[in-house]
């Protein structure tokens, strides 16, 4: 990730979404939404093969819950 978000576009679309924000959050709302960003683009350079959506990892056994 090159693109930083800077203090004003953070700003920009926050009131842009109808959340208009103190002056004094522009620059922490632009960090969160920079390490948001990395994290999911971490997460989408995962190679999860052939994982299904919600699958336990492999070897992990189920809890008896049954009531």
């Amino acid at each position: 990730m090159t693109d930083r978000l800077t203090a004003r576009e953070a700003a920009r679309w926050a009131a842009r979404a109808g959340l208009p924000l103190r002056e004094e959050r522009h620059a922490v709302v632009a960090a969160t939404a920079d390490h948001i960003a990395a994290v999911v683009s971490t997460l989408r350079d995962l190679d999860l093969g052939e994982t299904a959506p919600g699958a336990p990892p492999a070897g992990w056994e189920s809890a008896d819950v049954s009531l």
